[in-house]
């Protein structure tokens, strides 16, 4: 088995392309899946039954059901009653929400330990609910979330490769139909993974840089 260095060189330009596709994937999704798992996080805390049931039935289900089925759902199912998205647009959609689940026990677990004297204090000094939560509670609780959070990020960047169940031009993707074409599998697979296995070190020293920066509660 030859390794093919023009081979290598005709196809670089369409597998960079490619992981700059898994990269938006990924730094949209993740952003979407903080978001949305702060506020499932924030209602299934709500004292109303009938926000927080709905919303808790909601993160299980999402959280119970493979990614590669929910992707399939959102890309081929929802055109069907008239919600069509891209490729790119349903894999976001589709990361953002799964890991959204996940991000929300993060959250709940860091909203938890904060200390119950921090409530009292609140409470003590007639804080209103929005000002306890956004001068007390999670300017406490998300440091000490970042840490899970940035596990998530590289989690989630290893499951971008799934979009290629919805035709998403990501590394796998192009691989795939260089393939088809050259019928050369071993160094199209090769360079993908080293691409996914390059950009994983770089978020993960990434996320370490954000986590000593912010991961620490000052009170």
């Amino acid at each position: 088995m030859s390794w093919d260095w023009a081979y290598i060189g005709d196809m670089m330009p369409l597998l960079l392309d490619g992981l700059r596709t898994a990269l938006i994937a990924t730094v949209i999704g993740f952003v979407l899946a903080m978001v949305l798992g702060l506020v499932f996080a924030l209602l299934r805390r709500s004292k109303t039954a009938w926000i927080s049931v709905p919303v808790g039935f909601v993160v299980e289900f999402i959280r119970s059901t493979p990614l590669l089925v929910q992707l399939f759902f959102l890309f081929y199912v929802l055109p069907q009653i008239g919600i069509e998205m891209s490729a790119l647009v349903a894999g976001i959609v589709g990361l953002g929400l799964h890991y959204a689940t996940y991000t929300s026990e993060v959250y709940r677990a860091g909203i938890d330990g904060v200390p119950p004297g921090q409530w009292e204090a609140a409470t003590a000094l007639n804080l209103s609910t929005r000002r306890t939560w956004t001068s007390v509670i999670l300017p406490q609780a998300i440091p000490r979330s970042i840490p899970a959070l940035g596990n998530y990020l590289i989690a989630l960047f290893k499951d971008v490769p799934q979009l290629v169940a919805i035709t998403v031009a990501e590394p796998f993707t192009v691989a795939r139909e260089v393939i088809a074409e050259s019928f050369k599998p071993f160094e199209a697979i090769t360079m993908a993974g080293l691409l996914y296995l390059i950009a994983a070190f770089v978020l993960s020293y990434f996320g370490r840089l954000v986590e000593r920066r912010y991961g620490t509660v000052r009170v």
